[in-house]
């Protein structure tokens, strides 16, 4: 199947899709029942036809997929198939500015739409609905600023008694119904968290500060609409001390999100801003104090203070998340620089909140609250509430500027100014049915947000048919079952199609010997099991392939195949045996008597030459071969094997012109009178076009065509094309011009060789000449031709 081929590519996920294949098919092996039959999935269906079930298949064999069950027989009016629908309840429209230019109140204004829906869920089926969210303009905000009042702070206090005026005037550009109110938080009031002398009880703070006695946390000034009694109250708080670097806050943070009552939260946008220049205590510190007993998410403030705070532990980060979540409190951390990166992973813990770095006099709180509203309010993400025992949701978003995405991304849309609508594709799925059986309950808001839509899940969990049961029918075997849906479910010890025996005479072997093929060993061929003297098949892991017949002894899956195709792809297996559809034969319906993929060319079965066997041809004639016995590797071309009667019967010439009228008379002539005039290819379907030469060089044109009623046309061209003869005397003048011509060329090139030779000898020479040098001394074997005589005996006188 799919889900197992698809395994090698993506084990994961194919592994899941596999597991669910398996359950399905488990459930519908074993479904009794049109109730259990379509809590196996969405595609299964049950036959209630009362003839459907052939002899020797199981009960739950009328449960299976719609597609297989019309192909078993199982009409379409007789399948019970049960679908989920989805139903408005609540749809008001979507809040449009003002109404009638009437300020509108909390309660009258709707930014989500619709509000409450019915659901009827089969299993594995999803209902899909689109909700709407539209971001309201002049939308009332309540915000409370939540401050540590540690002796680090004193310094931001002085920044904040102002706040409440100044803020006022900011937020009165966003909203004209906006309120403020103010809360302070320290510590625990016992060991070690602050010191619990006597002295230290009333003032914290050295003996030259004056301060006001520790406290865990305390609701200074509920939420109003007036600034200025903001700032008269925050103007007389005082600073108090603990000895610990973290502080209480989540305590304070715990009783300003479970005492909407004392704080004054309406259903609007609820703002909770927590102010600190230190970490945190959460869960756990308790114990420093022995303090063991875990936070119990309740109110508890007399007189505006928290009265447990030496009593409870400090809350966890999950019990915080739960609790603000619940009375949709947005909050925003406003903390000093030091603290930013633990408060920025305490903000990935808690949705829609946000964190703003606060300067060191909390001189920039308003512009930090500014920033911080309208970057948690430009963001929706919605949120459901737990859902019921295999109830699954999923989110498709569809934001601004087209931008879409789904899973965990699909919940949410960003960057969604006053005035803009998206839209979230939702889909419920349920698995199967509750335990009870009952509706359930859920709900889906953004978070931040009091405004919710209401789902009530109503689960299918039985076909319409069940209602008209008949209990005790006698066709049950006397009353021992209800007949339902076509089926007869059995009373509590019965079984059997039709609940025919008692569990205690299964298997008794009396009514084993009627489940044995002429009266052999082997019970029901070992395809079934014999129930009550009467075999029932087994059912094959592939829900296409069944057992059938009295003794189990038939099935549609061992029939001959062809092209490794059950009956060639043309035929249905029925107890072993193909029965082939219309045009097809064989053992395996793999002979088909179409004759069309038999024609050849010229329309004939197999060029007559030869017989269509089961769509192919078989050639008669040996030259012949090919898928339509049109190739003769043998045979001479068409145009040369008519050649000679064309020839003869169109000019009188040629090999055949005395024996023309005895061996040419298998085709009708047609002259023409030029080429040009012949049939073109376009003129008939199936056309030779021929050119030959005849005894004298020149060339003739024909056609040869075979028409539909196997007639043989030729159509020749009585026009002649002959080579004319050569003109000898250009002939001639040419040659002996070529002759000359090559003549003077090559003396010219001798010439050029001499001079070029001529050239060289005489450079070579003045070359020499230059080079020569002559000797200006005496010749050796020179005498000189005077011959003097010196006389010894004289003396010169």
């Amino acid at each position: 199947m799919a889900a197992v081929w698809n395994l090698r590519k993506n084990p994961k996920k194919s592994l899941t899709a596999l597991i669910s294949v398996c359950f399905i098919l488990d459930v519908l092996a074993s479904a009794q029942s049109c109730g259990e039959c379509i809590q196996a999935g969405e595609k299964c269906g049950w036959c209630i036809d009362k003839d459907f079930l052939k002899q020797g298949e199981q009960k739950s064999t009328r449960c299976d997929e719609i597609e297989a069950l019309i192909k078993k027989g199982c009409s379409e009016a007789s399948i019970e198939n049960p679908r989920g629908t989805v139903s408005v309840n609540k749809n008001q429209s979507l809040t449009d500015r003002t109404k009638d230019g009437v300020k509108l109140k909390p309660d009258q204004i709707t930014q989500i739409q619709p509000q409450k829906l019915t659901l009827n869920l089969r299993s594995g089926e999803a209902q899909t609905f689109n909700l709407i969210f539209k971001r309201a303009e002049d939308y009332p905000i309540d915000l409370y600023y939540l401050m540590d009042l540690s002796y680090s702070m004193k310094d931001d206090l002085e920044n904040v008694k102002n706040l409440g005026t100044d803020l006022m005037a900011e937020m009165q550009k966003i909203t004209s119904d906006f309120r403020i109110g103010f809360g302070s938080f320290v510590e625990k009031t016992v060991m070690p968290y602050i010191s619990t002398t006597p002295a230290k009880l009333l003032n914290p703070c050295t003996s030259d500060q004056n301060c006001t006695s520790p406290f865990s946390y305390k609701n200074v000034l509920s939420l109003t609409s007036q600034g200025s009694q903001f700032n008269n109250l925050v103007s007389k708080q005082q600073i108090s001390g603990n000895l610990d670097s973290p502080e209480g806050g989540f305590d304070a943070i715990m009783q300003v999100a479970v005492c909407p009552n004392q704080i004054g939260w309406r259903n609007v946008t609820r703002l909770l801003v927590f102010s600190t220049d230190a970490g945190f205590h959460f869960a756990g510190d308790g114990k420093l104090g022995g303090i063991v007993l875990p936070n119990d998410g309740k109110c508890h403030l007399q007189d505006n203070m928290y009265t447990m705070s030496h009593y409870y532990d400090y809350p966890s980060i999950a019990h915080l998340v739960q609790k603000l979540s619940e009375n949709n409190i947005q909050t925003i951390f406003a903390v000093t620089e030091e603290f930013q990166p633990v408060y920025q992973e305490l903000k990935n813990l808690i949705p829609k909140s946000a964190v703003g770095t606060l300067s060191s006099d909390s001189g920039n709180v308003i512009k930090l609250i500014i920033d911080a509203y309208n970057s948690l309010s430009s963001e929706i993400i919605l949120e459901n509430s737990r859902l019921p025992e295999g109830v699954s949701i999923s989110y498709i978003s569809h934001c601004k500027n087209g931008v879409s995405d789904k899973g965990e991304n699909g919940r949410k849309c960003s960057n969604i100014s006053i005035g803009d609508q998206v839209m979230f594709e939702v889909a419920i799925t349920a698995k199967g049915c509750p335990s009870n059986g009952k509706s359930e309950t859920i709900k889906i808001k953004p978070q931040g947000f009091t405004e919710e839509v209401e789902i009530v899940l109503n689960f299918i969990c039985e076909c319409a048919c069940h209602k008209e049961g008949i209990p005790n029918s006698p066709v049950c075997h006397f009353g021992n079952g209800t007949l339902e849906c076509g089926a007869c479910r059995c009373n509590e010890g019965r079984i059997g199609r039709v609940c025919e025996c008692s569990k205690d005479e299964v298997r008794t072997d009396d009514l084993d010997a009627n489940c044995r093929m002429d009266n052999g060993t082997d019970i029901c061929n070992n395809n079934g099991d014999c129930v009550c003297g009467a075999c029932e098949c087994k059912k094959r892991d592939n829900p296409e392939e069944r057992y059938s017949g009295k003794f189990c002894e038939c099935d549609n899956f061992n029939c001959d195949r062809s092209n490794n195709k059950l009956c060639g792809g043309h035929g249905r297996c029925e107890c072993r045996k193909c029965i082939c559809e219309a045009n097809y034969t064989g053992s395996a319906c793999d002979c088909s008597l179409d004759t069309s993929t038999c024609l050849a060319s010229n329309k004939q079965i197999c060029n007559g030459r030869g017989t269509c066997e089961c769509g192919t041809c078989k050639c008669t004639d040996l030259k012949f071969q090919g898928p339509t016995c049109e190739i003769c590797p043998t045979c001479p071309g068409v145009c040369t094997e008519h050649k000679d009667c064309v020839q003869c019967q169109a000019f009188g010439t040629g090999e055949k012109k005395d024996t023309c009228k005895e061996q040419c008379n298998k085709f009708i002539l047609v002259k023409k009178k030029k080429k040009e005039e012949l049939p073109q290819p376009n003129d008939q379907p199936y056309i030779n076009h021929c050119k030959e030469r005849d005894a004298n060089d020149c060339w003739f044109f024909f056609t040869y065509a075979t028409k539909n009623d196997s007639t043989v046309e030729v159509h020749v061209a009585e026009e002649l094309e002959c080579p004319s003869g050569p003109d000898i005397i250009p002939i001639v003048a040419g040659v002996v011009a070529g002759i000359v011509l090559i003549g003077l060329a090559l003396l010219l090139i001798w010439k050029l060789l001499m001079i070029i030779h001529d050239r060289r000898e005489f450079a070579k020479f003045e070359k020499e000449k230059m080079n020569a040098r002559w000797d200006a001394g005496e010749n050796p074997i020179y005498k000189s031709a005077v011959t003097t005589v010196v006389n010894p005996k004289y003396e010169g006188k």
